[in-house]
């Protein structure tokens, strides 16, 4: 949470939008450690979607390419006003009982 990585990436769309996002860490630290406001939801190609974002991106093309092989649509969240929180929160804190595999709808 450096400020290098300005982008969230999904390969599936929500259906609700989305104006505010929880960052979770995965293992080892499996908590939620901030979160961030959306700036706006861009949705288009892989590669067309590298070309916007490759700056801030936060990740290697390799990655990126590795993650939407084989997909026709891409789906990055601008974040901004991130926030990394002083302590890491628990799942349970937020009445969550496992990590979602790709991601949850939390209430305000």
């Amino acid at each position: 949470m450096d400020g290098n990585k300005r982008y969230e990436f999904r390969k599936v769309d929500c259906k609700r939008d989305v104006n505010h996002i929880m960052i979770y860490s995965t293992y080892p630290v499996k908590m939620i450690v901030g979160e961030a406001s959306v700036k706006r939801k861009l949705v288009c190609s892989p590669d067309d979607m590298w070309e916007r974002t490759h700056i801030g991106a936060g990740i290697k093309r390799e990655f990126f390419n590795d993650y939407y092989d084989g997909c026709e649509k891409a789906v990055a969240f601008e974040l901004e006003n991130v926030k990394e929180f002083d302590r890491p929160r628990s799942l349970e804190e937020y009445g969550i009982r496992q990590a979602p595999q790709s991601f949850i709808y939390m209430a305000n």
